[in-house]
């Protein structure tokens, strides 16, 4: 019962959030305007916001091929087919799970089940993956505030206070990766005060510990943070993309790399599922607030963010579609995943014996054993 009262709550809250954006902008004459240019517009607006789907859409898929990268270089067995399987279910749950249970949890789980001898490992690629991605963001972002020369302009005070955290959270990000793969770091006192820690100490040492092999694969960290900004680069543009199928003054290209990302950054407030609410006010606040010189009319941010919201909901449609041929493991690994300290319990399994693990690791979604390539 608990569970439910705080869906509904957490609900409610993005759903107010996201009518009183809805509110505010119609009440401007001009934005009603633009909405119902929108829903007449001519074929030429909708082949560039199916465009920009498919923009969106190689975004997804790239940061799949971004988490297989860490999987492989770590000698464990993963086909690319079953990223994108994966990577798809995980995308979807993150937007449309009921319950506590997200996309990395369920990877996360799905994928050290499928390497019982190095749970640690394959748990770890699943969290520096999500890592990655966090820390492209913010890069992306940085040097669009630099490239956009937004530090030398006069603007208002909750922009600087973004732009100053943003820089502030990349600096961070990148000395936090730095000490992360220092093994000295890693190791002794510090791993001895981790395990410490309050129900997450445990799991914490053995994912820093998995995570540890990367500081000997620098190629491969570097590879993936490229892939990480080319992600954001490809999200980005989308948005730019739906911008400009729309009617009205919009931000350029440039801008939307300040906007999109901290609004990207405000979505992962786990308060919100799926940051529904945040990533709308957001846009909509900084198209109308970044110094960008254009007179931007009162809720055109958000019209481009309900047209984002639309490519992410195909998207995760993809996924709906692989759930629909794998529903009954989905649903029990969902099951199991909704039970306290789920992915702890797993990292402490008793291991198998070598052939059962090597047999059980070569599994793919529909737990058969797949012909060799």
């Amino acid at each position: 019962m608990n569970k439910w009262v705080s869906i509904l709550v957490r609900l409610s809250v993005s759903l107010a959030i996201l009518g009183f954006v809805v509110w505010n902008a119609w009440k401007d004459a001009t934005f009603r305007d633009n909405f119902w240019k929108l829903v007449s517009s001519p074929a030429a607006n909708w082949y560039i916001l199916v465009a920009a789907w498919l923009v969106s859409l190689a975004a997804v898929m790239i940061t799949m091929v971004r988490w297989h990268l860490l999987v492989v270089a770590l000698g464990l067995p993963f086909k690319f087919r079953d990223a994108l399987r994966l990577g798809f279910l995980g995308y979807m749950l993150n937007l449309v799970s009921p319950g506590s249970v997200g996309g990395d949890l369920f990877k996360a789980i799905f994928i050290a089940r499928e390497h019982p001898q190095r749970r640690a490992e394959a748990v770890a690629t699943v969290v520096l993956d999500r890592i990655i991605g966090l820390y492209g963001l913010f890069l992306v972002a940085s040097i669009a505030i630099f490239s956009d020369g937004l530090l030398h302009e006069n603007m208002p005070r909750p922009i600087r206070v973004i732009v100053v955290a943003t820089l502030v959270c990349t600096a961070i990000g990148a000395v936090g990766i730095a000490m992360l793969l220092i093994p000295g770091v890693t190791s002794g006192r510090m791993s001895e005060r981790l395990s410490r820690l309050p129900k997450v100490g445990g799991i914490a040492v053995k994912l820093i510990e998995a995570i540890r092999i990367y500081s000997q694969k620098p190629l491969v960290l570097a590879i993936n943070v490229v892939l990480s900004m080319i992600v954001h680069l490809f999200a980005t543009t989308s948005v730019y993309m739906i911008a400009t199928g729309t009617p009205g003054v919009v931000p350029t290209w440039l801008d939307h790399f300040v906007a999109v990302p901290l609004a990207m950054v405000a979505g992962a407030i786990p308060a919100l599922p799926a940051g529904l609410g945040a990533i709308e006010i957001v846009i909509d606040y900084l198209y109308t607030n970044l110094p960008t010189g254009l007179k931007v009319t009162p809720g055109q941010g958000l019209l481009v963010a309900v047209g984002y919201r639309i490519t992410t909901l195909l998207n995760a449609a993809v996924g709906g579609v692989i759930y629909l041929f794998n529903r009954r493991e989905v649903d029990e690994l969902m099951h199991e995943a909704q039970e306290p300290h789920a992915l702890e319990h797993e990292l402490d399994r008793d291991r198998p014996s070598d052939n059962n693990a090597e047999c059980h690791g070569d599994r793919d979604l529909h737990g058969a054993t797949p012909a060799s390539n």
